[in-house]
This record gives structure tokens, C-alpha cells and sequence, in this order.
């Protein structure tokens, strides 16, 4: 009984480790790490394979740490550094970081220096807000995407390192309910945007 149980362990640290290492590999041969895929504002979106992948740390020429080269994260700092001159006062964190559970609808995010509104809030994300996805079974770190377009009743994100195959764009609905706004996606946590005032 005892050797099954070992064996069993090892079988699921194998599992663990092997699904760890396919995440960083590139199975898309149309592209390569690097390549540019997108762009919104003249920032361009670039081709990270698999989701884990990294390529070493980008800094700003001041400076400012705009995060791990092709992942989510990055692409969105550098949307707000070089198109909204935007820094954020906390340059660290993963994507779920960006959300805190604890604001109210329209309280300031003081991490990100940006309001912060939930899925189901009174206000309706505009173009350049930041959206914010929780973490899953095969991403931990959950995922941040910028809004790109906006109908009476969408909007399209865009967005960097969505996975070897997944698109740079992705459109949802939003749905008005008792006039609170909702982006039909179970994983939207809620949306980040720059004070008007």
C-alpha cells in the first residue's frame, strides 16, 4: 500500500512538473517569441507562446519597471506609460494583483493610482480601461487586458499572452442589468481606469 502512495506521488509531481514546462514552450510555428501580433495607439503587442514563457525584465528609459517582457502584465504598463504617460506607483505584482477586492465601486486603487470599478457596477468600462480577469485552474497569476472598442452593448479587449493559440482580440457582451454593468465572462473580476478629474 505504501509503495502505491509513493507511486501515486510521484506520478502527480511528474504531472505537475511536465504541465509547468509545456506552458513555457512555443507549439505555434506561424509565430515566434518576440514577434509583433497587434498593436492599439501605436503599442504594440507582442508573441509570447506558451503562457509561463519569460524573457527577462522590461525597463522604461527612466526606468520604470514595466514588468516581464510579453506577458499580460507588460503590455498593459507600457499601454498606459507611452499612450496615457501613466505610471503606476506599485510597478510589481501579477495580473489578480491589480483588483482589490476590499474597494468599493469608484474608490482609488492606490497600487495603480486608477479607479476601480467591479463587474457589476453602475459605471461601464471605456476605451483604456484596464480589465481585470481572476486566476484559473491553468493560470495562477490571472490575466489583465486593455479595452480597445466599445458598442451600446460590448466591448473588445486586446490583449498580450493569451496562450500559443489564443487571439490577440477578444470581444464581449455587456449586459445591463438594473443599470449595473456586466461583462459576460465568469473570470472578470472588474476594470481599472484613469481619474477624469
Amino acid at each position: 500500500m505504501k509503495y502505491k502512495v509513493l507511486i501515486f506521488i510521484a506520478v502527480l509531481i511528474l504531472l505537475f512538473l511536465g504541465i509547468k514546462m509545456v506552458k513555457k514552450i512555443n507549439f505555434n510555428t506561424e509565430y515566434e517569441v518576440g514577434q509583433v501580433i497587434d498593436s492599439l495607439h501605436h503599442v504594440k503587442v507582442y508573441y509570447n507562446g506558451g503562457v509561463s514563457h519569460t524573457d527577462g525584465r522590461n525597463l522604461a528609459p527612466d526606468g520604470y519597471n514595466l514588468g516581464i517582457k510579453y506577458q499580460c502584465v507588460e503590455f498593459i504598463k507600457r499601454y498606459y506609460y507611452e499612450h496615457l504617460n501613466h505610471k503606476m506607483p506599485d510597478t510589481y505584482g501579477n495580473a489578480k494583483d491589480f483588483f482589490d477586492e476590499t474597494l468599493q465601486d469608484g474608490a482609488l486603487n492606490k497600487q495603480r493610482n486608477l479607479l476601480q470599478y467591479h463587474n457589476g457596477a453602475e459605471t461601464k468600462p471605456k476605451i483604456n480601461d484596464i480589465i481585470i480577469f481572476s486566476r484559473s485552474l491553468w493560470n495562477p497569476y490571472g490575466h489583465v487586458a486593455i479595452v480597445a472598442e466599445t458598442t451600446q452593448d460590448s466591448i473588445t479587449i486586446i490583449q498580450q499572452n493569451p496562450g500559443p493559440f489564443g487571439e490577440s482580440r477578444e470581444k464581449y457582451r455587456i449586459i445591463d442589468k438594473e443599470q449595473k454593468y456586466y461583462i459576460e465572462n465568469d473570470r472578470v473580476l472588474g476594470w481599472l481606469t484613469l481619474n477624469s478629474k
